[in-house]
């Protein structure tokens, strides 16, 4: 097995579009790809899901603080993989705070002894691409940058310059380039890319990517820059709940799920179904309902429209069901949602509406501490996780969590968040189930020995 991360100088750099390209051009020939995301994305993952017909896997050291378990997970699935491809977060060197190693791309490179390969934009620039890669190579010379790719070049001339000046005052190779021409402009919206699923020409383009490195990059050299190594995985043992099932919103509207916490849920005996809240007229008999995060605000109006639905999740609560919901499935849960002028009803459970905001309300890695028993655990315990969105719902109903945002060791904000009515818990909250050993458990328990 090889292993390499695709990082960048910045965001912007194209690192999303030379990873998928990459990956597709391993993928026709020949190698098997398992593909990962550092940071809690969503929506990148899907893509490279969709190229290499892996589900990719988050490697995240904030929700999944154990680096014991973050490498065995990396292990689960490298295991079957001729090459590992992770694709980095923002610069590589990015992460929370100034502390180069939390939550960075370089940070999980040097947790998993992992080569990386640098994306730099050349646009607009020649010798002084020389002066960033130099600057990048010794800034921590225990991550292996071993090589760089120059992204946005406007003619073979201008990489053969570039090229030039990266081998005369450093040591990194360059292994090619991506034409500014030949990139792929994947749409976007308030939360980065818009989700594969809702583009229909995406494997055309990225299959255009790949064969324009293919002309432009040196695989081969690159590939004989990765060491081989040998990959140990021993699967841990979970406690077993056979016979509990977990329904869960899956379509256009709601599938922000990580991979491995559906994966657990399984491990623990559970039996997954999934459901439509846009499409599906009957809620599925489960003893667990878990509504992920999405764009339930691009949909607003098929979930209305879905009476059926929104009044079985409704019932469900009001019988005692357990109710898990994310982001997206809070907003859901409330009153409904308004667009302008127009509100459109959703299930109810929650008094309040949401509605979109011009600016993100919430963004990145925060605690929570539960201010009473709920759903997720118990009073006093801290829960982990991250928010990300542009959305607001207005409630009045009392909050159940003391949210804090710390960076390099200091609170910088405060904030209360998360409702539970009944058995139903719901906030703008992601969370990763190996966030701790019995975060899952706990809840599971609870749910198996029903209200």
């Amino acid at each position: 097995m090889k292993k390499l991360m695709i990082a960048a100088v910045s965001s912007g750099s194209g690192k999303t579009t030379i990873t998928l390209g990459l990956m597709k051009l391993l993928q026709n020939q020949g190698y098997q790809i398992q593909p990962y995301k550092v940071g809690p994305d969503y929506v990148d993952t899907e893509y490279h899901t969709r190229i290499t017909g892996k589900p990719s896997r988050n490697l995240d050291m904030f929700l999944i603080q154990d680096s014991t378990r973050l490498q065995s997970l990396f292990a689960k699935e490298a295991q079957h993989a001729d090459i590992c491809v992770i694709e980095g977060v923002m610069g590589l060197f990015d992460g929370l705070g100034v502390d180069k190693d939390f939550c960075s791309s370089a940070g999980i490179a040097k947790q998993l002894n992992c080569p990386v390969l640098l994306v730099v934009n050349g646009q607009s620039a020649s010798t002084s691409v020389a002066a960033v890669v130099k600057g990048f190579a010794e800034f921590d010379r225990a991550v292996m940058i071993c090589g760089v790719i120059i992204n946005k070049v406007a003619s073979e001339t201008h990489y053969q310059l570039i090229k030039k000046a990266i081998e005369t005052y450093t040591d990194v190779p360059v292994f090619g380039y991506l034409k500014r021409a030949e990139g792929v402009e994947l749409p976007s919206r308030q939360l980065g890319l818009v989700p594969d699923r809702e583009i229909n020409d995406v494997t055309e383009k990225i299959q255009q990517v790949a064969e324009s490195l293919e002309k432009t990059v040196d695989l081969n050299s690159l590939l004989e820059k990765l060491p081989d190594e040998k990959v140990f995985y021993q699967s841990p043992k979970f406690s077993q709940f056979t016979g509990l099932k977990v329904g869960y919103a899956l379509d256009e509207a709601f599938h922000f799920y990580y991979q491995d916490n559906l994966e657990l849920l399984t491990a623990y005996g559970v039996e997954l179904i999934p459901f439509s809240p846009m499409r599906d007229h009957q809620l599925p008999e489960a003893d667990l309902y878990y509504l992920g995060g999405g764009y339930p605000e691009e949909f607003a109006q098929h979930l209305a429209e879905n009476h059926e639905m929104r009044k079985g999740i409704k019932e469900k609560h009001e019988q005692g069901a357990f109710i898990l919901a994310e982001c997206g499935g809070l907003m859901y849960l409330g009153d409904g949602f308004k667009d302008a002028e127009q509100l459109y009803p959703m299930v109810g459970i929650f008094e309040g509406v949401s509605e979109m905001t011009s600016r993100l309300q919430r963004f990145g890695y925060c605690y929570g501490e539960l201010e009473q028993d709920l759903l997720i655990g118990k009073k006093g315990t801290t829960v982990v996780g991250h928010e990300f969105h542009h959305s607001r719902f207005d409630s009045l109903e009392p909050t159940m969590l003391k949210m804090t945002k710390k960076r390099d060791g200091e609170v910088v904000k405060k904030w209360t968040g998360g409702y539970q009515k009944k058995n139903t818990f719901g906030s703008y909250l992601h969370f990763h189930f190996y966030q701790s050993e019995n975060f899952l458990q706990n809840l599971l328990e609870q749910v198996r020995n029903g209200p």
